[in-house]
This record gives C-alpha cells, sequence and structure tokens, in this order.
C-alpha cells in the first residue's frame, strides 16, 4: 500500500516530457460544444451515414482531430433540424387553434431554419478540413524554404523537419510533430517511413509538395556536396514554380465565377428591390417575407458559392510572413490597469445605444400611441386606418432606421480595429523588413566570408544599412553585443531585449539560428548559408509579388463592389423605394378625397371610378419606407461582411488578422457611404414626390 501510494504520486512523472506535452496539446483539450453535442444525440439515436458520406466525414474527422464520429455529426445534424421544424409546426398548430387564421411566416422561417442547420452541421468537419488545409498549404512554401536552408548545412533530415516543425504555425506544425510522435510510438520506425505515410494524404491536395519533400529526401544519399545542394535548390524551386502555376490557372478561372456570384447575388438582386414597394402596394407582399429572402436565404447563398471559390485556391504566402501572434495575445485586449479587457466591452454597448435610437420609431408608438412625433408627416408619419395604425412612413423614421445597419457596422468596424490595431502595426513593420532583409542577409554573407567576425559583421551592415528596418534590427544586435556583453545568440534571442523581440518575424528568427547553427562549423559554411538564404527570400518575395499581380484584377474588382458599388446601388434603390412609396401614400387619400366629393365620376370614359383607382393603392399594403431601409441596409452589411472574408481568402488564404483589419476598414467605410448616399437620394426624391403629388392634388 505504502508503494501503491508513492507510485500514484509520481505517475505523471514516469512518462517521458514528449508524452506530457503531447497529453497537454492533444489529448489535454475540453470537448467543445459541437463534439459533445455529436457524442451526446448519438448515445440518444445512432445515425448512419451512407457509405460514400461516412468516407468523406472519416476523412475530415482525421484530418481536423475532431472528437466525434460520423454517425454522432449525423445524429446531431438530424436532431437540430426535427428541432427547429417541430417549433415550425407548432407555431402553425397553435396559430390555427388560437386565432383561426393561417400563420405561413414563422412556421416557414423555423422550417426553413430546420433544413439550413441539417445541411450547416452535416457539412461543419468538411469546412473545417477545407480551412485546414488552405492554412496548411499556405505554410508548405516556407517549410520548405526552412527545410533547405537547415540541410544546406546539415544534412540530417530528421534535424530539419524538427527545425520547421519549431517555426511554422499550427496546422502543418502539428503534422510534423505528429510525423515525429509516430515514430515514438512505435508505429514507424524512421522519420523517412512516418514522413512518407503523411504525403500520401497531399497527393491529391499539393503534389508539388510532395515532391519537393522525396527530392530532400534524395538528397540524402547523393555522395558530392554539389550534386547534394543542386537537388536541395531543385527542391525549393519545385515548390516556388508549381505554386506560381496553380495560381496562374486560378486567377484565370476566378473572373467567370466571381462575376456570376456578383450578378446571381448582388446586382440583380439589389436592382429587383426597386418593384418591391409596389408589389407590395398591389400585391400585399409583407416587409417580413423580403427579408426572410434578403437577409436569410440570399446570404446564405453567397457564402455558399462564395466559399466554393476558394476551395481551388492553390498554396501562397498567407501567413507564412506573419508575426508570431502567440507572443503578442495580449495586444488583442484593451488594457486598464492590470487588466485586459476585450473589445466587446466597448463595442457591444456601442451597438445597443445605436440600435435603440434606429427602433426608436417602433418602441415610440408603443409606448405612446398618441405623441404627437407619430402623427407628423415629416417625423414618424404614422396613419390610423380601421385595423390600427399604418406607418412609420415619414421622412424622420427613415433616417432613424438607418442606425440600425449602422449599430451593426460600428460596432462590429470598433470591435475588430481594437483587436487587431496594435498585431496590425507590427506585422507591418515586420513586413517592412522581411522586404529588404534578404539584401541585408547577402551583405552579412559576403562581409562573413571576406574574413570579419560575425560580430563585427553586423556593425558594419547596420552601418551600410541605416535609415532601414534591416538597418534598426542588425544595430539591435550590435549595441546588445557592446552594451550586454554577450554572445550572438543572447544578443538576438534573450527573452528581455532581444532584438528579436522588436521584429518577432519567424523567417527573421530562423534565418538568425541558421547564421547561430552554421557559425558553429565555420565562416566559410556561414558565408555561404546566408547568401543561399538570401537567394531563397528573393526568390519567395518574387514569386508572390507575381501572385498578387495575377490577382489585381480580381482583387480590385471586389473591392470597388464592396466598398462603393454596391453600397451606391443600395442606397439609391432605397431612395427611389421611399419616392414610390409617398406618391402611392399620398395618391391614394387625393383619389378618394376626390371621388367623395364628385361622386363616382369615370375616368377617360374608360368605366373606372375614381375610387376603383384609388382601390389600386391601398395604403395598408405598402412596405413603409422604415422597414424597407431596414432589409437593404442589413443585407449590405451582410454582403460586404461575406464580400470582405471572400476577397481575404482569394488573396491570402487563411489569414485571420488581415480579415479582421479588413472587416474593420470595409464595415465601417460601406456603411458611411451608403448612409450618405441614402439621404442625398431620400431628400431629392422627397422633394421631387412632394411636387408631383401637390401638382396631382390641385388636377384632381
Amino acid at each position: 500500500e505504502k508503494y501503491k501510494r508513492k507510485l500514484e504520486e509520481k505517475f505523471d512523472e514516469g512518462f517521458s516530457g514528449e508524452y506530457r506535452e503531447f497529453k497537454e496539446e492533444q489529448i489535454g483539450k475540453k470537448l467543445n460544444f459541437y463534439e459533445k453535442s455529436c457524442n451526446f444525440f448519438k448515445s440518444i439515436l445512432s445515425i448512419k451515414p451512407n457509405e460514400k458520406d461516412n468516407e468523406r466525414l472519416w476523412e475530415s474527422i482525421q484530418t481536423t482531430g475532431l472528437r466525434v464520429t460520423p454517425e454522432g455529426v449525423m445524429s446531431f445534424s438530424f436532431f437540430s433540424a426535427l428541432f427547429f421544424i417541430f417549433i415550425g409546426i407548432s407555431i402553425f398548430i397553435l396559430g390555427l387553434l388560437l386565432s383561426g387564421g393561417i400563420l405561413f411566416f414563422f412556421p416557414l422561417l423555423f422550417i426553413a431554419l430546420g433544413i439550413l442547420s441539417l445541411k450547416l452541421l452535416e457539412d461543419y468537419p468538411h469546412q473545417k478540413a477545407l480551412h485546414w488545409r488552405i492554412a496548411a498549404e499556405n505554410q508548405m512554401m516556407l517549410c520548405i524554404l526552412y527545410i533547405v536552408m537547415y540541410m544546406r548545412h546539415t544534412s540530417n533530415l530528421e534535424h530539419a523537419v524538427k527545425f520547421a516543425a519549431q517555426h511554422i504555425q499550427d496546422p502543418l506544425s502539428s503534422d510534423l510533430k505528429k510525423v515525429f510522435w509516430n515514430i515514438e510510438t512505435g508505429r514507424y520506425n524512421t522519420v523517412q517511413e512516418s514522413l512518407n505515410a503523411y504525403l500520401e494524404n497531399w497527393k491529391s491536395y499539393n503534389l508539388d509538395f510532395v515532391n519537393s519533400f522525396h527530392l530532400i529526401e534524395s538528397s540524402l544519399f547523393e555522395p558530392k556536396e554539389t550534386r547534394r545542394l543542386e537537388i536541395l535548390e531543385k527542391a525549393l524551386t519545385t515548390m516556388l514554380d508549381g505554386t506560381y502555376e496553380k495560381m496562374l490557372h486560378y486567377a484565370q478561372d476566378l473572373k467567370s465565377p466571381i462575376t456570376t456570384l456578383y450578378m446571381l447575388g448582388i446586382i440583380l438582386p439589389v436592382l429587383g428591390l426597386i418593384m418591391l414597394p409596389l408589389m407590395g402596394g398591389f400585391l400585399g407582399i409583407k416587409w417580413y417575407w423580403i427579408a426572410f429572402f434578403y437577409n436569410l436565404l440570399l446570404p446564405v447563398f453567397v457564402y455558399f458559392i462564395g466559399n466554393r471559390l476558394l476551395v481551388k485556391r492553390p498554396a501562397g504566402e498567407g501567413e507564412s510572413f506573419s508575426l508570431q501572434e502567440d507572443i503578442f495575445e495580449n495586444y488583442k485586449y484593451l488594457k486598464f490597469g492590470n487588466m485586459f479587457l476585450s473589445p466587446a466591452v466597448l463595442a457591444v454597448p456601442l451597438f445597443l445605444l445605436i440600435f435603440l435610437v434606429g427602433f426608436s420609431p417602433i418602441w415610440v408608438h408603443w409606448i405612446s400611441p398618441n405623441n404627437f412625433l407619430l402623427n407628423n408627416d415629416w417625423i414618424f408619419g404614422y396613419r390610423s386606418s380601421d385595423d390600427g395604425y399604418i406607418g412609420p412612413l415619414g421622412f424622420g423614421a427613415l433616417v432613424l432606421s438607418l442606425a440600425i445597419p449602422l449599430s451593426f457596422a460600428i460596432s462590429l468596424s470598433i470591435y475588430y480595429k481594437l483587436k487587431s490595431k496594435r498585431l496590425i502595426k507590427i506585422r507591418k513593420e515586420t513586413r517592412e523588413l522581411e522586404k529588404d532583409f534578404a539584401g541585408s542577409l547577402f551583405q552579412l554573407g559576403n562581409r562573413i566570408e571576406d574574413g570579419l567576425p560575425v560580430e563585427l559583421a553586423f556593425s558594419k551592415v547596420a552601418e551600410n544599412m541605416e535609415g532601414t528596418m534591416s538597418g534598426k534590427f542588425f544595430s539591435l544586435v550590435n549595441d546588445n553585443l557592446r552594451s550586454m556583453g554577450v554572445g550572438l545568440q543572447e544578443a538576438i534571442f534573450n527573452l528581455k531585449r532581444g532584438a528579436i523581440l522588436s521584429f518577432p518575424s519567424k523567417v527573421i528568427s530562423s534565418s538568425m539560428e541558421v547564421l547561430i547553427e552554421s557559425a558553429r562549423k565555420g565562416p566559410k559554411i556561414a558565408s555561404h548559408a546566408l547568401v543561399s538564404i538570401s537567394n531563397y527570400m528573393s526568390a519567395i518575395h518574387k514569386v508572390n509579388e507575381r501572385l498578387k499581380d495575377l490577382l489585381s484584377d480580381v482583387l480590385s474588382d471586389m473591392r470597388s463592389q464592396i466598398n462603393f458599388l454596391t453600397p451606391l446601388i443600395a442606397g439609391i434603390v432605397v431612395g427611389i423605394g421611399s419616392l414610390i412609396t409617398n406618391i402611392i401614400a399620398s395618391l391614394g387619400p387625393l383619389l378618394g378625397k376626390t371621388a367623395g366629393a364628385g361622386g363616382e365620376a369615370s375616368v377617360s370614359g374608360a368605366g373606372f371610378g375614381i375610387d376603383t383607382i384609388s382601390g389600386i393603392f391601398p395604403i395598408e399594403e405598402l412596405i413603409p419606407p422604415f422597414y424597407f431601409q431596414l432589409v437593404v441596409g442589413l443585407y449590405l452589411v451582410q454582403i460586404t461582411y461575406i464580400l470582405t472574408v471572400l476577397a481575404n481568402g482569394v488573396e491570402n488564404g487563411v489569414d485571420e488578422l488581415n480579415k479582421e483589419n479588413s472587416l474593420s476598414k470595409n464595415l465601417y467605410k460601406s456603411i458611411i457611404f451608403y448612409i450618405i448616399v441614402t439621404l442625398i437620394t431620400t431628400i431629392i426624391l422627397t422633394f421631387m414626390a412632394g411636387r408631383v403629388t401637390t401638382g396631382a392634388g390641385g388636377g384632381l
């Protein structure tokens, strides 16, 4: 019993450090809501997918590491859909029993939500796997670069793969670590075996990555040093050329789908909104049916069509040349004293305040139905009828309704701005350094080859590069060498004063580590390593610039659509809709008064009385400009968000920081431009409508 207790106390210490790290990273993660729900509903009723879907789900689950089964995924999606459909049917039955009328909107809404949840939850593992694959492919170019950099001076595949795993980000970093874990657990005997098994998964997605790795492996068996270096250079060239060629075809094939997406998902639906006020007046279509289509079905359609464009995107730069965001996690929060608060503490109250102002025509009407503001045609514009009040139809209500889409756009914009502002600044400085770092490394390598000690070479390069970001980095290293009296490794990587802290770039960090490692083997090897890194970085930079050039036309069109065309068209549509509504609302009562004064007068001998004509314009069937603008404004915010995410995905792949920064800018620009266009258009057309109705009233 005594030794049993001792064993229990020391149990965890009996495992290797690798196992404890693996357990903490993988096994120790708590199940998320999706995983818990899948496992729970599977225990109630296990629904097995067909053979094809089962195979696809297993592949996605194994790729992403989700702790679920295909049966659990199908069970959760089935019960979720069943829940929403049950609510819809219940509302339909209750409406039939309690009011005697048939309710269509809410039952149909919940049934649509049920079908949508079935698709989304069933597709979640595939979407997560797609996101993982794009993120991994964005890091492949840099992964090959790191391995080639390391193996130029040390022909050891195991150490080179470990070096790459330490300097790239998840998910590819976790994959390379798992290659070693499969050796630790005895699944494979050598790194090459484990690596080849892993590369099998990428053959159908990125053959260039697989071929580059096989070339790197073949360099291990070359007895001649020159031939070995040629094969390593060929491995990197294969990755660069393959990426360029695939991106070229992707850019060529992207133009037509993007144009189709604009026309079917944005331009035609927005232009079709012009007819909706007339359809409301003639056919009695309610505004919430329009919201159901424009604010639910259409954004989902645009999202899925746009998401399909990202599936075919080849590997690119993405977050490869980004800063180590894990070090700067607190930069995403607001600092108040010793506390770090989420930007949501400012964004949420601001949203609620503006949102309540936007809905003031509604809640003022609920609180005080006889308020003088309600009956004023220019403010809220409510009108009484046999069924109660109709409205709000006034210009003031339309202006206040603009605050509702503004609340969503501004709060999201501020949230993303505060979250990404400081990180974007650091990334911008880091990428500026990376841009001219290749030239600095070339100089450093030449200085070392001339016989200068590494430490003194840093001083000379700092003088030559003075006034640049590279010069600042080399100056920091030189100052640390002199003031701290430490070696090169401490001057660069010291946890408190290291130069790398001011420029947290993975590329620069790994380049300096290669320098330190190769300098131990002599100045000539260190010089050659730096010159090679410089050449590789220049080659990758040229390819990435060419990729941006290939996509420039498509991205330019997307940005103009987000920031100019869509807000412009939407604002004009709201103004025209308001004009149509005002004219119909004014002509209906005028025709009614004329009929009352002149009896059943016919018009142009056609046999139609004035009462008949006034019946064509029933004011109670009109869509108030307040609700019409609400639908259009929210649709604009949704489309701006989706298009921004899509544009970022096309340009950068998976890059969360750039996505958040783009959202903060685009949401703000589009909503402000939309509000300005709406106000100008509405004021001009309202004035015109006033003259038309005044003239019509005088003529009648």
